[in-house]
């Protein structure tokens, strides 16, 4: 897949996710400008350094755990599952998100598979909080899976 093309997969996954995440106001044309305070804009580097994350499916399968560590820099994502290659992301950074696209690398989900992820993550407190669309090459319903991720700081 070409950059350009991931960059754009990136945003428009982003803005898809980022519209599912919250319920809209009854009438917002009534809410002062004030009472809606501008997100703080954030960068790669204010994550920079190496985290622990935990991925679950938004299907309430909670065996179902997925466990990855991620190293950030000011200008690089990569994506480090146990027994196999490192993955870069592709990053881009829009406000208080973080927009990813790793892949395509071997699914550690499904055997015999790749996978592409499409992520979108924030920082809530000392926690990297996100939600990730996985993207099979089968089709039908089972081509993506959601899943909601959470990462802390590795010791």
């Amino acid at each position: 897949m070409q950059p350009t093309m991931r960059l754009c997969l990136v945003i428009a996954s982003g803005m898809l996710l980022l519209g599912c995440e919250s319920e809209p106001a009854e009438d917002a044309t009534e809410l002062p400008a004030e009472t809606v305070p501008a997100a703080p804009a954030l960068s790669l580097a204010d994550i920079a350094g190496t985290w622990d994350m935990r991925y679950v499916p938004e299907s309430g399968d909670t065996t179902a755990v997925t466990n990855s560590r991620i190293e950030v820099t000011a200008d690089e994502w990569t994506l480090f599952i146990a027994d196999r290659d490192p993955v870069e992301g592709v990053v881009t950074t829009s406000g208080d998100s973080i927009l990813v696209v790793e892949g395509p690398y071997e699914s550690i989900r499904r055997d015999g598979s790749t996978v592409t992820t499409n992520s979108v993550y924030r920082l809530k407190g000392d926690r990297l909080v996100g939600r990730v669309v996985a993207h099979y090459p089968a089709s039908g319903t089972d081509s993506v899976l959601v899943l909601r991720s959470e990462g802390t700081r590795a010791p």
